[in-house]
């Protein structure tokens, strides 16, 4: 047997190497047990405290083998972790500190070391975290194999798990009624509570019902439903059967729903009969009954009732709780390879085609649960709040698999954040005790042009975190959601990531305790993380008061692996620009702390007369105006400067009837703020901004309409209101026809 230390570590064996060797007897794997509980007497290791027994799972000998890290439940004793063991070679680990498990020593590392750790030592870092967060049917033998250049990123090779295991079985073994999931109802006040055991058994259920009608592993199912605990269900209920889950905003058109479902080549869809938002009911079954029209390889449509409302079910239709209700509530989980797909989710791309990114099962869950903890300052028995849609990728990662991974209470937003009136957000903190809130700017926004009280009214004492997700958040934002809704006590977490990560990849925390936190800057790198910032020349830029393309030295395990269908197109859009890094698309800026802050995206700096300028940095000038609650730039040709900015700009009530001294008042604030050179050449002011459904500015509709090529829109259905672009053509046709008669 080989010594404890190099157990500890990871091989740099080849893989093919590591796959040849045979895997460990049963009675082997019995042998190594009794020589380690006999090291573990001769050392006289400390017994687990409290909170470490709270981590122990697996009540019988069939979990011995997880990843080596062997838990013996009677006598609640706690085992080093053997790392990869069973098969294959391993390597001395010769890391500073010393070799440990996660559990009773490097999670206890200071932030600087840890960080340091996950760096240097990659493989040993996620390594031990990886054995000791998850349960495994089969241990790994490799922590990666990763190569950027070739957009090969693997992780945890040779293991096999189940991701619905790991976020229902683990908790309903140890505490089967605790709340799982808070749905938070349109209606305020009819929230609904499901326990771990609830959701275990739903979706059981609810994947013997897909079995039953065809479904294996491997297919792709499309969810297309509101946010609810029926929809968290479909999506564990598609992972424990290995079934490769896309879920659809329940808000896209029926054109761009069959899109997504053609790509994928999805065998069934699951959807509600109806949607509830914002006292508004949405039909949902109609626009599926549509998009499969065009869509050849669905076989079935499982339809679910949100509301009592009968609809029309045709041949493809099934009713779903009916025949839920017949299923058993127990299923089998299917073992499944860390590398397997876990699910597709599809992003906008700069060709106009969806992008199907591809995200698989260890990886994704492990990086999920750990920025889930760090970022967010998760502790047991907390009860999360993000209220993003599970359509999008924070939805995916904060709403689901992140807090549920971790046995978190997590919330289900299904309304919005001025129904029935603007105090929404903060009415629901007050009565579901929320410890964390995770929010997107533009919401944010939007409720700074209401009056204080709404947030005032309302105690907000349980609040220890707050969180901003999707865009960089401007400073009268940030400060009005730390200051008014956190009271100046609640540290606020700028995150910065991408469906592409997988999660939060920078920002403020975690860090030191009593580290500073800088307003409106995502700030530091998360475990494993290394940002590079790029200069015009492809070159790495070194040093402080820097600005660049930002990207990534190392692959981590959220990342995702591939875009289904068109591998090449996932090398060339994030690794060929850059070789041997991955390409956010995003710039940033390194200041002299080291700390970053994102400047918008790539396609979004404008080049003024030599100077290059990121589109958010004006935007932030703007929105620090007290009239200017929301703004959007754009940059357009000219022919002397090469590019100039035009500002959109939504205006606060009480002063949209004097536009021209706000306007001159937003000039002097540019120029101060950044330099004369970035005062917009042109303001329009508007009543709204062209939104998506997830909050995010389409920038791309305002530079056409700043162009005056707004003949040419092209597709505008994932807008939340398609009406607002007839709004700003109106605007700007009257702004151009005042000009002509100055």
């Amino acid at each position: 047997m080989e010594p404890l230390e190099n157990l500890c570590g990871t091989s740099k064996q080849p893989l093919e190497n590591l796959c040849s060797r045979r895997r460990p007897s049963y009675l082997q794997v019995i042998l190594s047990l009794q020589v380690i509980l006999s090291l573990q007497v001769i050392l006289s290791l400390q017994v687990s405290s409290p909170k470490e027994e709270e981590t122990v799972i697996g009540t019988n000998m069939a979990a011995l083998s997880r990843t080596g890290f062997f838990r013996i439940p009677p006598t609640r004793c706690r085992i080093p972790d053997i790392g990869r063991s069973g098969s294959g070679p391993v390597r001395r680990v010769s890391s500073v500190p010393p070799p440990g498990t996660w559990n009773s020593e490097l999670s206890r590392l200071p932030h600087r070391d840890l960080y340091r750790l996950s760096v240097t030592d990659p493989d040993r870092f996620w390594g031990s975290a990886a054995a000791a967060r998850l349960r495994w049917i089969e241990p790994f033998q490799r922590v990666r194999d990763c190569e950027l250049r070739s957009g090969r990123i693997g992780w945890f090779l040779g293991g096999r798990l189940n991701v619905s295991v790991n976020c229902l079985d683990v908790h309903v073994e140890k505490h089967p009624d605790r709340v799982a999931l808070i749905w938070e109802r349109d209606e305020p006040g009819t929230e609904v509570k499901v326990t771990y055991r609830e959701l275990l058994e739903t979706t059981c259920r609810l994947a013997n019902t897909l079995k039953s009608h065809g479904v294996q592993r491997g297919d792709r199912v499309a969810i297309y439903m509101p946010v609810s605990p029926m929809a968290v269900a479909a999506m564990l209920a598609c992972a424990r059967i290995g079934a490769v889950h896309t879920v659809v905003f329940a808000g896209f058109s029926a054109e761009a729903l069959a899109g997504r479902i053609q790509d994928a080549g999805c065998k069934a869809v699951i959807t509600c009969n109806q949607g509830v938002r914002g006292g508004r009911t949405i039909e949902l079954k109609t626009t599926v009954d549509t998009a499969v029209k065009t869509c050849p390889t669905i076989q079935h449509v499982f339809v679910s009732q949100r509301t009592d409302r009968l609809t029309a079910m045709g041949q493809m239709d099934i009713p779903l709780e009916e025949v839920m209700s017949s299923q058993l509530p127990v299923c089998p989980a299917e073992s499944l390879d860390s590398e397997d797909v876990l699910f597709l989710l599809y992003t906008s791309g700069s060709t106009g085609k969806p992008k199907g990114l591809v995200h698989t099962q260890a990886g994704y869950l492990l990086y999920c649960s750990l920025t889930h903890q760090y970022v967010f300052d998760y502790q047991d028995g907390d009860v999360f709040g993000c209220v993003a849609d599970v359509g999008w990728i924070t939805g995916h990662s904060y709403v689901v698999y992140g807090p549920l991974c971790n046995g978190a209470t997590t919330v289900l937003f299904e309304s919005t954040p001025v129904y029935p009136n603007p105090g929404r957000y903060w009415e629901t903190v007050e009565r579901l005790k929320i410890n964390q809130f995770y929010g997107a700017p533009t919401a944010l926004r939007l409720l700074l042009k209401y009056d204080d009280g709404w947030v005032k009214k309302y105690d907000r004492s349980s609040l220890r975190t707050l969180g901003s997700v999707g865009e960089p958040i401007n400073h009268e934002a940030w400060h009005w959601f730390h200051s008014v809704v956190g009271d100046g006590r609640c540290p606020l977490v700028d995150t910065w990531w991408q469906t592409e990560t997988g999660g939060v990849c920078i920002a403020p925390h975690p860090a030191e305790d009593g580290a500073s936190i800088l307003p409106a800057m995502a700030m530091r790198p998360f475990f494993g993380i290394q940002p590079v910032l790029m200069g015009e020349q492809g070159e790495p830029l070194s040093g402080s008061s820097v600005s660049g393309a930002l990207c990534i030295r190392d692959p981590w395990p959220g990342l995702a692996r591939s875009i289904f269908g068109d591998h090449q197109r996932f090398v060339d859009t994030y690794f060929r620009p850059y070789p041997g890094f991955y390409f956010s698309g995003d710039g940033a800026f390194r200041s002299e702390d080291g700390f970053y802050q994102i400047t918008g995206r790539m396609d979004d700096v404008i080049n003024v007369s030599g100077h290059r300028l990121g589109t958010a940095e004006i935007e932030d000038a703007l929105d620090e105006h007290p009239a200017v609650p929301e703004a959007a730039v754009v940059g357009i040709h000219h022919e002397i400067k090469g590019e100039v900015p035009f500002a959109f700009v939504v205006l606060k009530e009480d002063s949209v009837d004097r536009p021209s001294v706000v306007l001159q008042q937003l000039k002097d604030l540019v120029s101060t703020k950044i330099a004369k050179y970035a005062i917009p050449e042109h303001f329009l002011v508007v009543k709204r901004l062209p939104k998506t459904r997830s909050g995010k500015i389409m920038r791309r509709i305002l530079r056409k309409v700043a162009m005056e090529t707004s003949s040419d829109l092209g597709d505008v259905s994932t807008l939340d209101d398609p009406s607002v672009v007839m709004e700003i053509i109106e605007a700007h046709e009257k702004r151009g026809r005042a000009l002509e008669h100055e």
